[in-house]
């Protein structure tokens, strides 16, 4: 009898295989997936559907996306001279999908329209590669994508990085010849600017937060304008000083292996996280030696070529380090993954721009504590990780908002746990995070903040998991363990579970838990985590657990060291002190040498000192 290879997911990923090393393995990357889309486009051309499950908006509207988005990054494989079979079908899908009359129209754009997203990317094909997908329409074509361009661009878009859209579509309408009104586009630029912080970090929109929408959309959109739009001197240059400021600060958010720090919404967009490295390339801007660009850029894509991100057909899933909707936003369709291929953006240079021409360099080690004041963040770089301790953001509008925004600590190795039920406190992960509850059932942790400070590499966060319980956090670096302290002021006896770091776990359960008062450790295959008691009175009881499948992002079975125990109605103050780190001797030192409990009083005195307002956090709402 013959034997059968048991299916390997990550063999599925399109770019397993690839070294990923040079300009022509990037060029073969971004060929390789787009092209398990080819049986999926409709006779048409216009529609691209790869599953049922939805997105909010219209199917017709999650059509489109499957369409568009892959032009991020067959765009620019053009554009830098290689070769794409594809574009007639391109061209015979947006002849059609713009057409009331055809079947397969993609709709009427209305105000705020997931149309108007997916719309840039044909705007920037326009205004990147009108020889492929523009000159050979005819004239009746022209005039009818065109017209349905210029109906989005009248639309209200959403007040944040969406209004980079409407000046996307007309760089491309600018670019083939149609009038329009660019007194819209001036708007929008300068509404825009309402958004900038500090040291060239944005928010996204008029909100409390930040997260990669920065690099991956406000900067990539700018330096994307700055080449294209080259007669606005003024803007052009802005955009590329703000970009150089901001490399020095987003670093840190790129572990030594390549990860991106997995934070805040759209995880599933995956590798697009490190296009604003290829969109420095793009844009000329050196924020940092191109051999280090380099490193940051190719890293990241090798990071993802491991990852088994792709269905049996090398189709991208809606997920992160797997399949995985229960992370996902409302508005991830099918074909929401491709927004990834933003990352292939510097394809567009050519092969003697310097940034192709370096060789990479390794990341940088720092020894100490990075504070990032705009974002309310301080990077510990450990090894194999950078560990991004984080006062706390806010996004109240989706699920998971808690969990993606308002851990006191997020990780390049480890991910971040997604909750599977807030029913169920027994059971429930808190990688992280600080879960009460009142009724060993249902439970809270941070979420909607009163105060969020930074003062030197020390944050401070004032939060109410209900109206009459008042938390205070203060988070602190001690390099490879981070300290958290808690005061906690209740009219009520309240549960409390307290987790670490969730590290992978492997089968045959050969995995080693210790657990006792005051602490907890899993040995694992891969990594230790720990989680240690510091508070002065009421100890916790240690608990090694397992949280439930599938809500890690990175790995879908995890392991999780936690504190549990109850505190009385008054004011308590809880201590905890954890860490992570690969098996090795400096992790069995670090295990025998927990950080002490810092001095209250002192601490207090220091922030009275040194306390700032997180900028990003600033905004009145």
């Amino acid at each position: 009898m013959g034997c059968t290879v048991p299916y390997d997911p990550v063999r599925a990923n399109p770019l397993y295989g690839n070294p990923l090393l040079t300009r022509a393995d990037l060029q073969k990357a971004a060929t390789d997936l787009f092209s398990p889309l080819l049986p999926y486009f409709s006779e048409g051309g216009a529609r691209v559907r790869l599953s049922a499950t939805a997105a909010h908006f219209d199917r017709a509207a999650a059509d489109l996306e499957g369409f568009a988005r892959p032009l991020w990054g067959l765009v620019p494989l053009a554009a830098g001279g290689a070769h794409f079979p594809h574009w007639e079908l391109y061209r015979h899908g947006l002849a059609n999908g713009t057409d009331p009359s055809h079947p397969e129209y993609w709709g009427d754009i209305s105000d705020r329209d997931q149309r108007q997203v997916e719309l840039a990317a044909v705007g920037f094909a326009l205004a990147m590669v009108p020889e492929h997908i523009w000159a050979p329409l005819t004239d009746a074509q022209k005039r009818t994508v065109a017209s349905y361009l210029l109906s989005a661009r009248d639309k209200e878009f959403i007040d944040n990085n969406w209004k980079f859209f409407r000046v996307l579509i007309d760089l491309g309408l600018e670019r083939v010849g149609v009038d329009f009104d660019r007194s819209q586009t001036e708007r929008y630029l300068d509404e825009m600017e309402a958004f900038r912080l500090g040291e060239g970090w944005y928010r996204d929109g008029p909100v409390r937060r930040v997260d990669h929408y920065i690099p991956f959309a406000m900067h990539f959109y700018a330096l994307i304008y700055s080449v294209l739009a080259a007669k606005d001197e003024r803007r052009g240059a802005a955009y590329r000083e703000r970009a150089r400021l901001f490399a020095k600060d987003i670093r840190h958010w790129f572990g030594p292996d390549g990860a991106a720090l997995a934070f805040g919404r759209s995880q599933t967009y995956r590798f697009a996280a490190g296009g604003f490295w290829g969109a420095l390339a793009f844009a000329g801007v050196e924020a940092l030696p191109w051999q280090e660009v380099k490193g940051y850029y190719m890293r990241h894509i090798r990071w993802w070529s491991a990852m088994p991100i792709a269905d049996r057909d090398g189709v991208l899933s809606v997920g992160y380090g797997y399949p995985n909707l229960l992370m996902s936003e409302s508005y991830n369709s099918a074909g929401s993954p491709y927004w990834a291929l933003k990352f292939f953006l510097p394809l567009a240079l050519p092969d003697d721009h310097p940034f192709w021409l370096s060789e990479e360099a390794p990341a940088p080690f720092f020894t100490d504590p990075v504070p990032l004041r705009e974002p309310g963040m301080v990077a510990m770089h450990t090894p194999g990780n950078v560990v991004v301790l984080a006062s706390g953001q806010q996004h109240g509008n989706m699920r998971g908002a808690n969990e993606k925004y308002s851990k006191f600590v997020y990780s390049t190795r480890y991910g971040f746990n997604i909750e599977a039920d807030d029913r169920n406190f027994a059971a429930a992960s808190f990688d992280g995070m600080l879960g009460l509850s009142d009724d060993g059932v249902h439970f809270r942790t941070r979420e909607t903040l009163e105060e969020a400070s930074i003062a030197g590499d020390r944050l401070y966060s004032r939060w109410r998991p209900w109206s009459d319980v008042v938390v205070e956090t203060w988070l602190l670096p001690a390099n490879p363990w981070h300290i958290r302290i808690h005061r906690i002021a209740t009219p009520r006896t309240l549960k409390t579970a307290e987790g670490g770091f969730a590290i992978e776990r492997a089968d045959f359960d050969i995995d080693r838990p210790e657990q006792a008062e005051g602490r907890a450790i899993w040995h694992g295959r891969s990594d230790i985590s720990a989680i240690v008691d510091l508070s002065p009175e009421n100890r916790r009881d240690g608990l090694a657990m397992s949280p439930i499948a599938n809500t890690n992002l990175i790995h879908a079975k995890t392991l999780l060291p936690q504190l549990r125990g109850d505190i009385p109605a008054g004011t308590t103050i809880l201590a905890t002190a954890a860490m992570a780190l690969p098996p090795g001797d400096h992790a069995t030192r670090s295990l025998h040498a927990p950080p002490a409990c810092p001095d209250m009083g002192a601490l207090e005195q220091y922030f009275l000192l040194k306390g700032l307002p997180v900028s990003a956090f600033k905004l009145e709402l």
